[in-house]
């Protein structure tokens, strides 16, 4: 995954600290149907998904999740040394065959038709643009960073011109769908109408993230900056096409309070984004030596949802541009000792999985939930589950878990609910269901 073990790691390891005395923002308002306002259902489509987990766009319309969602967020976009958006065939750096060479018979294509050796696109941005045309009111953002792809964001917005020509970049090669060639993909256009805006996930500004990842002090300060020229090429670009909505702006921000002081004007930056998604997930993780919570809703002297939602309301940002996260998998340790329900005691490592020791989708948790191999913990106050078989530990989200997180959203007014990643959820989109149902008070 993108988002990998060592950047879990870091997140964990800074300076806990108690957030209290929260209060509440304004309730939104519902219908007399129990409809609220329209919250945002933002959920991650990872590009590397349909390899191994064969998880295509088109899953999305088969299990339902497809008119639940808001916004796809299509991860990632990645930054080269010169500070440009990029895409080509390079090993863990770019994957154009995925993006849109790629091409998908009947049977894995939205609408059914095959591809052909002769459509300038094809593989995802394909997909995405056939699952729009099904659902109109769906929109897709280009994700550009994550853990592994933050390397080079820093450089990117470091002074107003590379600023400017990082941001133009982008915009050519995303919104205007200027595609490298690639035999017969690609081309000037090809991807035009794909994406409908932008997602930073620049991890992080300010402190460290992945090991090869640059950061300065000043990034704090050319984040904000590099908002503004977003927004300002965004709109201008808009303009220009006579465009009767605006192209959205967003971003993934963290959890813990020395990151968003280090890297984040809150104030400023909430001006320009029209939402961001918190961090909600990997509170702890399979790396570390005890057993912990790792998506907890409320947890005395440690981090969680609420705390990271306090952290920002304190920092000035809107209840209503706050997008709660929410993971589609779980953090598993095994070797755990110490008796009870598992919950806090030593472990000697991260817990085999299908993919990454540690990590495991939702959809293998729930067969190990009805195995009844494990049983079920729950903390009700804290609001967070866990799986134990005396051995192996996995703390995860089920629907129960996401409906009390869905409950918080409508009491506190928030923008809504964004899950990392998609591909983790069961056939018939249960998850996805749940948030979609909570949301609308049922």
């Amino acid at each position: 995954m993108r988002r990998s073990m060592l950047g879990r790691l870091a997140v964990a390891a800074c300076s806990l600290s108690l957030l209290t005395a929260f209060a509440p923002a304004a309730v939104a308002q519902a219908d007399g149907g129990g409809h609220d306002r329209s919250y945002k259902k933002v959920g991650y489509f990872t590009q590397w998904g349909v390899y191994g987990r064969d998880f295509q766009v088109q899953d999305l319309e088969a299990n339902g999740s497809a008119g639940k969602l808001t916004h796809i967020n299509y991860a990632f976009g990645n930054i080269s040394p010169q500070g440009r958006c990029f895409t080509g065939n390079v090993p863990g750096e770019a994957d154009a065959w995925a993006d849109y060479v790629r091409p998908l018979d009947a049977a894995n294509s939205v609408d059914g038709v095959a591809d052909t050796g002769e459509q300038p696109l094809a593989g995802n941005f394909n997909q995405l643009r056939e699952l729009k045309a099904e659902h109109p009111g769906l929109k897709v953002l280009i994700s550009l960073g994550g853990w592994s792809w933050s390397t080079h964001f820093s450089d990117a917005a470091l002074t107003p011109a590379s600023r400017k020509a990082f941001v133009e970049s982008c915009i050519d090669l995303y919104i205007k769908g200027n595609l490298p060639q690639d035999g017969a993909r690609g081309g000037a256009g090809a991807a035009a109408g794909v994406f409908d805006g932008i997602d930073l996930d620049w991890e992080w500004p300010g402190s460290a993230g992945d090991t090869d990842t640059t950061y300065r002090p000043e990034d704090k300060q050319n984040f904000t900056a590099l908002v503004k020229e977003f927004r300002t090429q965004l709109d201008a670009y808009a303009r220009s096409q006579k465009k009767k909505t605006k192209y959205e702006l967003s971003a993934f921000v963290p959890t813990a309070p020395a990151k968003i002081d280090a890297g984040f004007d809150v104030r400023r930056i909430m001006r320009d984004l029209d939402f961001v998604t918190l961090q909600g997930y990997d509170f702890h993780v399979s790396g570390e030596p005890r057993t912990a919570q790792q998506s907890a809703l409320r947890a005395r002297g440690d981090f969680s949802v609420d705390g990271t939602v306090d952290a920002w309301l304190r920092r000035g940002a809107p209840a209503n541009k706050l997008v709660m996260g929410m993971p589609f998998y779980g953090q598993g340790w095994t070797g755990v000792s110490g008796g009870g329900d598992g919950m806090g005691q030593p472990a000697t490592g991260p817990a085999p999985a299908t993919w990454a020791a540690g990590y495991e989708d939702y959809k293998a948790l729930k067969k190990l939930a009805d195995s009844g191999a494990y049983t079920i913990h729950r903390d009700r106050r804290g609001g967070h589950a866990w799986l134990f078989d005396g051995t192996t530990l996995w703390t995860y989200d089920d629907p129960q878990v996401l409906r009390a997180k869905t409950g918080y959203i409508r009491e506190h007014g928030l923008g809504g609910a964004m899950f990392w990643s998609l591909d983790g959820d069961t056939a018939d989109g249960e998850l996805m269901t749940a948030v979609d149902r909570g949301l609308r008070g049922r």
